[in-house]
């Protein structure tokens, strides 16, 4: 039997499966202005944007959507910030990018102190905004940009030649199955509602049913038996996660 541990595992995810499968990022600030804007400059880097103007909401929201990445402001009514910041802290690790009109050092080593991986002060550079958001994705990947491959025990996927080898044998896959079992094993034991995994690998306009996810899995589980190390797992009433 396998001992296994996250950090063990050797798995290297990076910031190129995103021309495959949407990242999602969550912009939370009281301005609308600044959200339109946020949302056009993401949009047009291919991101799927969260926009969300009210404080009280964000950490439900952050429940039910899972973004990757999310760009926090500061001075809001109700719940500032650094408050929000403790808060998706408790729940996650996803990277968080601070935007505040306060450029003081107090403030930002505030920011970085409470988990921030980033800070940047108001009016923000989009294009310095994109540079920052997918340094940070690369950091969190532990690799370079161009590698597209997980390697767990007894199983490698590779995103960027569309194969997966299974106990030293290819598996041969469609892409629409190759991708959702990336997704899956790039995110070790989170839980995935079939509406995620529909708006990831077949994108948010997709019209068909939650079912399709239920096909997939079925004809993953197929071709990958459960491993000691690792197994796609239902989770009853909700979904579905690559436990490990």
């Amino acid at each position: 039997m396998y001992t296994i541990e996250m950090k063990r595992l050797a798995v290297k995810v990076s910031d190129g499966w995103g021309s495959f499968v949407k990242k999602k990022i969550m912009v939370v600030d009281d301005d609308p202005n600044i959200l339109n804007l946020m949302k056009i400059y993401l949009e047009q880097e291919k991101y799927q944007v969260i926009p969300i103007i009210d404080s009280t909401k964000v950490i439900q929201l952050f429940k039910m959507e899972m973004p990757d990445a999310v760009l926090l402001d500061i001075m809001m009514p109700q719940l500032n910030g650094f408050e929000l910041l403790a808060e998706l802290r408790k729940l996650s690790n996803a990277p968080v990018i601070m935007l505040s009109a306060k450029g003081e050092t107090v403030d930002k080593v505030m920011g970085l102190e409470l988990g921030a991986d980033d800070y940047l002060v108001k009016p923000v550079d989009p294009t310095e905004l994109m540079a920052r958001i997918k340094a940070v994705f690369r950091r969190y990947s532990g690799n370079s940009e161009d590698s597209k491959i997980l390697e767990l025990p007894d199983l490698i996927i590779d995103l960027g030649r569309f194969a997966v080898t299974c106990k030293g044998k290819p598996v041969v896959m469609p892409p629409k199955e190759l991708e959702l079992l990336y997704l899956l094993a790039s995110h070790p034991n989170q839980v995935f509602t079939r509406e995620q995994l529909l708006d990831r690998v077949w994108g948010f306009d997709y019209m068909g049913e939650s079912r399709t996810v239920d096909v997939h899995i079925k004809r993953l589980r197929e071709k990958l038996p459960a491993h000691e190390a690792w197994e796609i797992k239902t989770v009853w009433g909700v979904g579905y996660k690559f436990s490990i």
